[in-house]
């Protein structure tokens, strides 16, 4: 049972081409956003569409490997855990972040 513990598993269409940023101890980010669609039926049989989005991060050889495959539109399967952070703005107001910290990367289909 404590495989469960924090893990996440989704399928979704990439927002938007990788941000990626490389660190002087030859460390690799990649971050994007993927939008999961929910398609239902109200109680007066309408059809209504609902998108989340999640943000992504993806660290090492898996961002390497997102670099070239990974692009907008793109369908993926991610397996990661959620990593809640905050920080100061420019305004000195506190944000916080919910973050999907990938462990696995599954590319599907095409754009």
């Amino acid at each position: 049972m404590s495989s469960l513990k924090n893990r996440v598993q989704l399928i979704g269409r990439v927002g938007q081409d990788l941000d990626l940023k490389r660190f002087e101890s030859d460390n690799i980010r990649a971050s994007f956003s993927i939008a999961i669609n929910e398609v239902y039926y109200n109680e007066k049989n309408e059809r209504v569409e609902n998108t989340q989005w999640h943000n992504v991060i993806l660290w090492g050889k898996l961002a390497e490997i997102a670099e070239k495959f990974v692009v907008k539109g793109k369908e993926v399967a991610i397996e990661g855990k959620l990593v809640n952070r905050s920080f100061t703005d420019k305004e000195g107001n506190k944000k916080y972040i919910t973050e999907i910290v990938v462990g696995e990367l599954l590319l599907l289909g095409s754009k």
